[in-house]
């Protein structure tokens, strides 16, 4: 199930919401209801990959009792975490990277002329990679002593199965929210924050990531894109990215206020970025902590280390990163690229925290972060990718639209990609601009509410229109 489908807004919601708010909120009662209700909503996708799921939690729930009771950073709790880690990674690497290493051995063995083993495709297993880094990250918090051992399954069951972030994050840590699974709080202020949050991202995804997609499928799957062709079809996937993501994020957080937990933010405002290092800190923030702490320091940048060999870890963090996001060559290079360009700014210099707006600064990194290496994320193929980038770079039919792409983009389009790029300069603006107090938070919701309701009943207008409408990140 998804959020952005009729059968979430109109039937699951109300339900589970109704259930949760009926239910006494002692004695955990509640978190046996989000558990419930987390199990439904991923075993309304397939039941049979919902049997992984449990299988997973519980394993790891096993693991970080065993490493508690042999006691942080000792042997025995680092060969139980390094077994937990191992199975969690075996698991993701079989449904993940099973068909991508037999393609890739294949082609190997075929240029011999030896004849390539048969394959049968293996359906990945919906936000497996966002639940395996997170039982990952609690086993490591386990045996660091950074989190004690829970003894309440309910409890990190629902961590793990938690159906606002199950699919496609945010990446939560156990020791962030163990405190909520006791105790949250829960008020009208909270839910109303909650629902404006709610109304904000399924407004970003519907609206405008939905809106851009056709113009994006089309250009990418164009055979002979001109130079204009392949920019605005890149600009439009950019923030068709960034209004998907970071809309799935906003639902997520809103859900978490409606149910008094307060999690934490994915992104913010990766576009007034001034180097791709800054960009780390702004985009997918969950996931660029989650490499930091869990595969960073599991190298050793923690310590004391020479700078050649901190540079080695940095790329080596981002090479993963980019294995991470999918079993293609099209990811390792991103991945590499993205390592390679963070390594060139240390190099240089270049600060991640700046102090004020410098467009010659900004220019460059928007460039490179958000269109050219995007060309490459989006693109299924490392072939494909060198077809967008020819035109791109080398210029092709400079200045002018082709007739195919004319005749396949329409008015509306062209508006929201204006409208897109508006709301990202109106970002801007709020980072550098002069602050404005809007009232007190009450207003702010009621006034929120009022402005976002005939835009939100709008969304779900089109979504009945469209039908189901998934995710970018699903495929992650």
């Amino acid at each position: 199930m998804v959020f952005s489908s009729n059968a979430f807004l109109f039937l699951f919601l109300p339900l589970f919401l109704s259930a949760y708010y009926l239910t006494p909120n002692t004695r955990r009662l509640r978190n046996y209801v989000i558990l419930a209700a987390s199990y439904i909503f991923y075993g309304w996708w397939r039941i049979d990959f919902l049997s992984l799921l449990v299988f997973v939690t519980f394993f790891n729930y096993f693991v970080g009792k065993k490493i508690g009771a042999a006691g942080a950073r000792t042997d025995k709790a680092r060969r139980w975490m390094r077994f937990g880690v191992t199975v969690d990674v075996a698991v993701l690497g079989y449904f993940k990277y099973r068909d991508f290493g037999i393609e890739s051995f294949n082609s190997i063995i075929s240029a011999t002329g030896l004849e390539p083993f048969s394959l049968s495709e293996l359906l990945l297993p919906i936000g497996i990679s966002f639940y395996i880094f997170e039982s990952i990250s609690y086993v490591i918090d386990v045996y660091r002593g950074s989190v004690k051992a829970t003894r309440h399954p309910v409890d990190f069951a629902t961590f793990i199965t938690l159906f606002p972030h199950l699919i496609v994050g945010p990446l939560f840590r156990y020791k962030e929210l163990a405190p909520q699974f006791e105790y949250r709080v829960h008020s009208f202020d909270m839910f109303g924050r909650g629902s404006v949050r709610f109304m904000q991202g399924f407004i970003k995804k519907i609206i405008i990531a939905d809106t851009l997609a056709p113009l994006v499928n089309y250009c990418f799957a164009m055979p002979e894109p001109s130079t204009a062709d392949v920019w605005i079809g890149v600009l439009a996937y950019g923030v068709q990215l960034y209004f998907d993501f970071s809309g799935y994020s906003d639902m997520a957080i809103g859900l978490g206020l409606m149910m008094g937990f307060k999690f934490v933010e994915n992104f913010n405002k990766p576009f007034i970025s001034q180097s791709v290092t800054e960009f780390w800190r702004r985009w997918h923030i969950s996931l660029s902590n989650w490499l930091r702490d869990y595969v960073f320091y599991s190298l050793g940048g923690s310590g004391r280390k020479t700078r050649r060999r901190l540079h080695m870890m940095t790329f080596g963090t981002f090479l993963i990163g980019g294995i991470w996001h999918g079993a293609s060559w099209t990811f390792v290079l991103w991945g590499a690229l993205q390592g390679g360009l963070l390594l060139a700014e240390r190099v240089m210099g270049i600060s991640g925290n700046p102090t004020g707006f410098k467009f010659r600064h900004w220019i460059p990194t928007f460039l490179v972060a958000v269109t050219l290496s995007m060309v490459l994320f989006r693109s299924e193929t490392v072939s494909r990718a060198w077809e967008m980038y020819q035109p791109m770079l080398f210029m092709k039919d400079v200045g002018w639209i082709s007739e195919p792409f004319v005749g396949a983009i329409t008015t509306m389009q062209i508006v929201t990609l204006i409208l897109a790029y508006s709301l990202v300069v109106f970002e801007g603006l709020r980072e550098y601009g002069p602050k404005i107090q809007l009232g007190s938070e009450r207003v702010r919701i009621v006034s929120s509410l009022f402005l976002l309701t005939p835009l939100f009943f709008l969304a779900i207008t089109k979504l009945s229109a469209q039908g189901y409408s998934a995710f970018l990140y699903f495929q992650f």
